[in-house]
């Protein structure tokens, strides 16, 4: 089943992006090239057909949305809007020979893309008014929004590549399910669904909250990316909670026994974080390639070892102090090693935001750049996809696992550095713990691509941080959790049933191909 360990200790579920369609594969391109004229291939509309199609979405959208919203709700209208646009966009003088190379697609290609686009449409919508009324009156504020759902919609139809359809569709059966699922649970408790998520949503879209779900989603980004990059490898790094809380706890020692120039002092402990999250995964590593230990279980052992060690260290009469009352921890990083959030007043947020968002956003880059644009990267997939087909190739696979290992522990040791240097300025018993094992479900779910690991963490963090509400309303926040969970085990369910399909497809596609050259020659 997808997601067991494998004999190397790895899920199975986590390499298979490339084959779901989900950008990461050769060269990390999307799948948008179709030997039968879908688009990308020979018969995709020209850049210039697809500038006329968003442009005709995007006014008609704007048009209906401010039409439409003297007799419905706002976010309605923009829904409708943005349909609309979709629905101009299928016309000729719109996307030229768009529709007819889409035509040539199985029909749940076409069914897939026909719901996607305007979804999507739909959402980026809803998103770009919610930030925009911030500061903007709202049948502006939604204007816009429907303005850009409505270019947004065509352009999705008419590039959203085959297998990368089937897996955007597969994440959206799965959180309608998560979400059926947890309308049951509190239709069980004699609990109104729509009343709780209607709660949740407007709650988690006022501006505090807009800002502590970009936080807190990037300690959890850098979680699964740490995750991920060992996942690519076949490696299941469950060490990361361990690593990063040991890293966090080192480099805030240091932090605050050390006084430097503002730069530097930053840079050191950003350093030591990431060589003692390295050196921490290096020993899973080095136990895996020179012993044969399997780091499922070393990992597992490291992230009790470094509990103790951490418990051992966090006493006064070693690295911590008195902080307030019950509660201990190191002392204080000087203020020219912390990290200025920035400011969100603009709209109407009290909290700022993490300046360390960059470096998660960096990371990301990186990590992206490394896979696919890396001689490291190549041998990196390489050898998780066939260890002894990449050392006849003469790559030292047992050099590869030691250096994916330390590599995804210098991530993990960066989990806690915007709460560090943005927040609390010392690791205190209080400090976030239990964000590496958040970490695995994130990557799970993101499929292991920077992009949607990203969709996937802020989507945790915004259930993490609407569910704050459901306490005042008499309804148990454990139901995010009811949620999160439950997206991805269907997730992972729906992403085989894809997998599997796609497979089948494809070698049905070569088998025509090769039927074709036969009958030529």
């Amino acid at each position: 089943m997808t997601g067991s360990p494998s004999a190397s200790g790895a899920p199975d579920t986590p390499d298979r992006p490339e084959a779901a369609g989900t950008p990461g594969g050769s060269g990390g391109r999307l799948d948008t090239a179709d030997a039968s004229g879908a688009p990308g291939g020979s018969g995709a509309p020209r850049p210039s057909a697809l500038a006329l199609a968003a442009a005709a979405g995007a006014a008609a959208a704007a048009i209906a949305a401010v039409l439409l919203d003297l007799f419905l709700l706002a976010p309605a209208a923009l829904a409708a809007g943005v349909l609309a646009g979709h629905l101009l966009g299928h016309l000729p003088p719109a996307g030229g020979g768009a529709p007819a190379a889409r035509g040539a697609e199985p029909p749940l290609i076409r069914a897939a893309t026909e719901v996607l686009a305007p979804l999507l449409g739909a959402a980026a919508g809803l998103v770009t008014a919610a930030v925009a009324d911030l500061w903007l009156i709202e049948p502006a504020a939604y204007g816009i929004g429907a303005a850009a759902g409505g270019a947004a919609a065509p352009l999705i139809h008419r590039t959203l590549g085959r297998m990368l359809a089937l897996a955007m569709s597969a994440v959206v059966v799965a959180v309608l399910l998560a979400l059926l699922a947890t309308a049951l649970v509190l239709v069980a408790t004699g609990v109104d669904p729509l009343f709780a998520f209607a709660a949740m949503l407007d709650h988690g879209t006022k501006p505090d909250s807009i800002v502590t779900i970009a936080n807190n989603g990037s300690t959890l980004y850098l979680s699964a990316v740490a995750v991920a990059i060992g996942f690519k490898m076949k490696l299941f790094n469950i060490g990361v909670d361990g690593q990063y809380r040991l890293a966090a706890l080192l480099a805030a020692a240091v932090g605050g026994a050390v006084s430097l120039p503002p730069v530097l002092h930053q840079a050191v402990i950003i350093a030591v974080a990431v060589a003692v999250g390295g050196m921490w995964a290096g020993l899973a590593g080095y136990l895996k390639v020179a012993r044969g230990v399997s780091e499922v279980i070393s990992t597992i052992m490291l992230n009790s070892i470094a509990t103790g060690i951490t418990a051992y260290l966090l006493t006064t009469d070693r690295l911590a102090v008195e902080i307030g009352t019950n509660n201990i921890g190191t002392p204080q990083i000087a203020e020219s090693g912390w990290v200025p959030g920035v400011p969100m007043g603009f709209m109407g947020a009290r909290v700022d935001l993490f300046g360390l968002v960059l470096l998660a956003a960096a990371v990301g880059a990186g990590y992206w750049w490394m896979l696919n644009r890396s001689r490291f990267g190549f041998d990196l997939r390489a050898t998780g996809q066939a260890p002894e087909a990449a050392r006849a190739s003469g790559v030292d696979v047992k050099r590869m696992v030691l250096l994916t290992m330390v590599i995804s522990g210098m991530v993990a040791g960066l989990v806690g550095m915007p709460q560090l240097l943005g927040d609390s300025h010392y690791y205190a018993l209080d400090f976030p713990v239990g964000l590496g094992f958040t970490g695995i479900a994130i990557a799970l779910l993101g499929r292991n691509h920077p992009v949607g690991i990203a969709l996937a963490a802020l989507f945790w963090s915004f259930l993490d941080q609407s569910a704050q509400i459901l306490d005042f309303e008499g309804i148990p926040k454990e139901m995010a959790v009811v949620t999160q969970a439950t997206v991805v085990l269907t997730v992972v369910v729906v992403y085989e049933v894809v997998h599997r399909w796609g497979r089948r497809y494809e070698q049905q596609q070569v088998g025509r191909e090769l039927g074709r050259a036969e009958v030529a020659q």
